[in-house]
């Protein structure tokens, strides 16, 4: 997966939540449940606290990416392979994720409590994911599938409330515009419709990777 910046005159017309995949059998299942969980816990701890809920969880979405490329560079060296463009991959998609928390913490603003949060959650979900990726990386690839899905969702909620007036279209960050490359004058509804863009690209390309262990050839484990 490519980490080129969308075109954002065209993004806007394209409807991300348009792709569910639904959940087949046990492993499957096992992603959709818990990415609902953690949905709740999100839902009823953020609210419609849109720039807060998403510094939270783009610091927990840049560890999938980062967790996947290590264990499967140090699987590429210990088995002299190819890994098949999945380790540049997962990388550029953390790094993407990263860049979005740096432009959310501009707009949120997050205070300490939630900067601890974000510490805990990131201790807690890097160790569970690592040791999900290592017992079933088809789960872990579909699991963050569905995170992705549930962002996609989340993040058309968040302009949805900017179109209506509930919360204040402020001025993009200039890291935003640097980043996605949007006019000088970009505000807030720009940036949610380049991060959502990202995100939609995400759900797609790690459900593909979960399929491709259905194809071991494509794997190469």
């Amino acid at each position: 997966m490519s980490q080129q910046q969308p075109d954002n005159s065209t993004v806007a017309c394209e409807d991300p939540l348009a792709k569910h995949r639904t959940p087949k059998g046990f492993s499957d299942q096992v992603a959709f449940r818990l990415t609902r969980l953690l949905r709740f816990f999100a839902d009823s701890f953020f609210a419609q606290r849109y720039g807060h809920r998403a510094v939270v969880l783009e610091t927990v979405a840049g560890v999938p990416g980062m967790v996947g490329g290590m264990i499967r560079h140090m699987r590429s060296l210990r088995r002299l392979e190819d890994d098949r463009e999945w380790i540049h991959t997962l990388l550029a998609e953390a790094d993407n994720e990263r860049m979005h928390l740096m432009t959310f913490v501009k707009i949120a603003q997050p205070n300490w409590f939630e900067r601890m949060i974000i510490l805990l959650a990131q201790g807690i979900f890097f160790t569970a994911f690592f040791l999900l990726y290592v017992i079933s990386g088809r789960t872990a690839h579909r699991l963050v599938g569905y995170f992705e899905e549930e962002a996609v969702y989340s993040y058309t909620q968040y302009l949805a409330e900017i179109d209506n007036g509930k919360l204040e279209n402020v001025p993009a960050p200039q890291i935003a515009i640097d980043y996605w490359k949007l006019p000088a004058d970009a505000r807030l509804r720009e940036v949610v419709i380049a991060v959502r863009a990202d995100e939609a690209e995400h759900r797609d390309v790690n459900h593909g990777f979960a399929d491709s262990f259905d194809r071991p050839e494509e794997v190469r484990q």
